[in-house]
Parts: structure tokens; sequence; C-alpha cells
């Protein structure tokens, strides 16, 4: 398994695995997804996590535990969440043993499973073990924002996923994975219009080739899109703006791009300040509503419809779709696990660009 014991230092360790329970899974991994953004943050050391203790309970960052014992987040043995593994050992009727299953355990070779208590999914035979990283987690999340969107513009009677974006202008800032997933799904789903703001030029030639207009958030994007999309009087810009990156100033670029009273679906993960996030601006002047949309948590009144088990359905059937451009354009990379570790603190160091990284296991 891959272990970060401490900022800039990850390695590969061995564990000893449990026997398998009854109604429980062994499974050898095949394929295992590099999130170039929450894992980085373990790898860097600025994971709030780090400095602070969280309380799950009260939902609260504190800056110390209740009893004053020291915060011990590393080392983190369960990093990732992005993995694609064929059954060895079945103790459940659920699973056959060589069924291909995503789930998510972090970057280890392999893992005793309870599929009652994780969220363990049957690929179809004909998927690339790459391409399901994305679908136990990844896709979800993506997914998820658009539920979001859905139920924002139609309460929580969500039928489809297009509800919120179809035949409407959609921004996306950030064309990072998430960004470029996001966007893809808004496309399949009917939007008349969807462009991706991004202020490197790299993602912004990602964007162009998945068939996306690309503007640079440098020039300042708003502008460009208020004098586009005019609704009517004092009333212009996006629909509605997803938010995927975890930048302070891509939040104040989704701020300024997005139409009076529309909803900015936030999927992004913040490790800094917010100092060019100026609420008594766009935010407060034009009376805009910001969601953050985390896979922990759908849209109140939308479950159980709405679960991750339909959202891994969903990213399922964007694949089928989509699998190729997404294969094509956003697996940048693909080494051997044994290669992991170097990866990991190469992209933290900036020494490479990924968009999506995946490792695999012989």
């Amino acid at each position: 398994m891959i272990v970060v014991r401490g900022a800039g230092d990850v390695a590969i360790e061995s564990e000893e695995l449990p026997p398998v329970p009854d109604g429980g899974l062994l499974l050898h991994t095949l394929a295992t997804g590099v999130s170039a953004g929450t894992e980085l943050t373990f790898v860097k050391g600025d994971h709030p996590g780090v400095s602070r203790f969280h309380d799950a309970e009260l939902g609260l960052f504190r800056p110390a535990e209740p009893d004053g014992v020291p915060i011990g987040t590393y080392p983190v043995r369960r990093l990732g969440y992005m993995e694609v593994a064929r059954v060895a050992e079945t103790r459940t009727r659920g699973f056959a043993v060589g069924d291909v299953v995503a789930t998510t355990y972090g970057h280890a070779t392999a893992h005793v499973s309870d599929p009652v208590r994780e969220h363990v999914v049957r690929l179809p035979a004909e998927l690339d073990p790459v391409l399901g990283t994305y679908v136990a987690h990844l896709g979800p999340i993506c997914a998820n924002g658009l539920l979001h969107a859905a139920a924002d513009a139609v309460g929580p009677q969500v039928t489809s996923l297009g509800a919120g974006v179809a035949d409407r202008a959609v921004a996306i800032t950030g064309a990072g994975l998430i960004g470029m997933v996001t966007a893809l799904f808004v496309r399949e789903h009917g939007a008349h219009e969807v462009v991706v703001i991004d202020e490197d030029p790299r993602r912004r030639a990602l964007a162009e080739r998945l068939g996306f207009e690309a503007l640079d958030a440098d020039d300042d994007p708003g502008l460009a899109l208020k004098r586009r999309w005019r609704h009517g009087p004092a009333d212009h810009g996006a629909d509605v703006v997803f938010q995927c990156r975890g930048r302070a100033r891509a939040l104040a670029a989704a701020l300024r791009a997005a139409r009076p009273q529309a909803p900015i679906v936030d999927l992004a993960f913040y490790t800094d300040g917010a100092e060019p996030v100026r609420l008594g601006e766009e935010f407060h002047h034009n009376g805009l509503r910001l969601v953050c949309a985390q896979i922990g948590r759908t849209p109140r009144g939308t479950a159980p419809w709405w679960d991750r088990s339909r959202l891994s359905v969903e990213t399922l059937r964007l694949l089928e779709r989509a699998g190729d451009e997404v294969r094509q354009h956003l697996v940048t990379d693909v080494v051997p696990f044994s290669d992991g570790p170097r990866l990991l603190l190469d992209v933290a160091g900036r020494r490479r660009h990924v968009v999506s990284a995946v490792l695999t296991v012989s």
C-alpha cells in the first residue's frame, strides 16, 4: 500500500490483510486512480486536517483535540478513492470470483471488502479498467454537482441530471479532471452552451480538444460571458456555474460569470485563504447562491432515490458514450504501482503535470 508518512514523505509499505468475513470479498487491484487534488494536500502538508482537528460529529475544524492530544493525521494509510479490482475470493452471493468492480479503498494491491458497508460497483466486462477508476467516486462527485443544479431548478423531485442544465448557458471554472468530467456530463445532458474557464493554457487546450470553448481566467471571462449571454434588462451571465478548482481566484471568477440569482455549484476543495473572493461585490449585489456539492451529501429531499449507487450508474452511462474521449484526453499518465510514490511527489512538486494518472498492478 502507498502511505504518506509525512509531508514530502511517500512510500510503499506492506500490510497483512485480515481474513475474508461472511459477506466479504477479497479484491486484487487492477488499477487505482490518483486524485491530483485531494491526495496532494496530504503529500504537500496543506490539508486542513494536518494542522486542525476535524470534529466530524459537530462538523467543525478546531485548533486542537478537546483533550489536548496532538493532532495525528500522519501517517495517511488510506490514500486515494479510485480503485478497480478483480474479485479473488467471495463469501457473498452478490459477487462472483472473477467479477471486476470499482470501489474506494485507497492505493493498495489488495483489499478485504465488506460490500454492505463499502460502495462496490460491478463493472461491465467490456469496460477498460483504467476508465473504471472513475466509477465509484470521482464520476459521482461530478454527477452530484449536476444533481445539485437540478434540485436548485426543480426542487427535490429530480428525475434527470439534465434538469438544471438542459438548454442553458453553463460556465465551468477549472479545467482539471473534475472540471472536464463535469463539462462532459453537462454537454451530455443538453446544455445550450458550455464554456470552460482556466488560466493554464495547457488546460484550456485540453478543453478545446474535447470540443469546448475555453476562456483565459486572467482575461476577465465574466465580462465576456455577460456581454454574450443576455437574458433581459440587467440580467446577464451564466444560468449556472460549476466551480471546480480549489483556488479563491477561481471562485471569484465563478461569481463574476453568473447571472443574478444563479447558483454556483462548488465542487472544489480549498486549502488556502479567500482574499480574492470579495463577497460585497457580485455575490451580494446579484443575490447569488453558492452551493457546496460534495459526494457525501446529495441535495435535501432527493434521497433515497438519488444516492451514490445511482450516481455511479450515471457515470457508467457517461463512459459508455464518452469513454473514448476520456481515455484519449483525460488519462494522461498510466504507470506501474511501484512508481506511485515518485509520481505523487513529482506532481506535488510541480515537476510533472497530469490531468488524470492511473497506477496499474500486474
